[in-house]
């Protein structure tokens, strides 16, 4: 196997620029191992669960994590907050844009030329640097007022709700993207589960810097076992 396996033409009018609503009717593909895949749509994931099933969701909450911030020169920065490294989210692991130009212990400015971020040493790793939140008050507060949702790259169109980017159990902030199968899942389609016997456990699973970094591995170095048939619930989504 190699990394060029997984290139395939993706052309930009098949990339939807809106959320589907209702959420549930975005759609599902069913896989059924040597049978022809199934077609159908993300309410109709209660035909194939079953009494004493379980569904894990990630209910990990998205940060406005995305500030589009300038230098003080005037040219623009954007920095990504990743991960918190204490205990008041006053110190974070970023990533900047332009890296190449940031300086250590640069102050980088608002709109309004207010200080937001001041830039320390870069990570061990080196594409991530330490940055700390400038100002006072709660540093999650800060994020809300200077931040926005890091929608992915190829989505274009400004996010009109942001609250369309959070699944509709997410609790804990923390995350700096979305786990996005689950924002296809209503209350209802929830509640329909629940019904029928359903069991739903709730795990945090923070997403941060691996789901913007590329594949680099030599893919073709990877042993991939042959696959076992999975049972009808392994194979539905969370």
């Amino acid at each position: 196997m190699r990394l060029d396996d997984f290139d395939y033409e993706l052309p930009p009018e098949q990339i939807a620029q809106t959320p589907v609503e209702p959420r549930d009717s975005a759609r599902l593909l069913v896989d059924r191992g040597a049978d022809d895949p199934l077609h159908r749509h993300v309410r109709d994931l209660v035909e194939f669960l079953d009494h004493g099933d379980l569904l894990v969701v990630n209910d990990t909450r998205v940060l406005p994590a995305r500030l589009q911030l300038r230098r003080s020169t005037g040219g623009a920065a954007e920095v990504l907050m990743l991960e918190p490294l204490d205990g008041t989210r006053t110190t974070w692991e970023s990533l900047i844009r332009p890296a190449k130009r940031i300086k250590r212990r640069e102050v980088l400015l608002t709109a309004a030329g207010v200080p937001a971020v001041e830039v320390g040493e870069r990570t061990e790793a080196g594409e991530t640097f330490v940055v700390r939140l400038v100002g006072s008050g709660d540093s999650l507060e800060i994020l809300d007022d200077l931040g926005e949702m890091p929608l992915p790259p190829y989505i274009t169109a400004r996010l009109a709700d942001p609250d369309r980017y959070q699944t509709v159990y997410a609790r804990e902030p923390g995350s700096a993207a979305a786990p996005t199968a689950g924002l296809h899942f209503t209350d209802d389609l929830l509640d329909r589960l629940a019904a029928d016997g359903v069991d739903i456990a709730r795990v945090e699973l923070v997403v941060g810097l691996d789901t913007f970094r590329p594949i680099t591995e030599d893919l073709s170095l990877i042993h991939i076992s042959e696959p076992t048939r999975p049972s009808k619930s392994s194979r539905m989504p969370s």
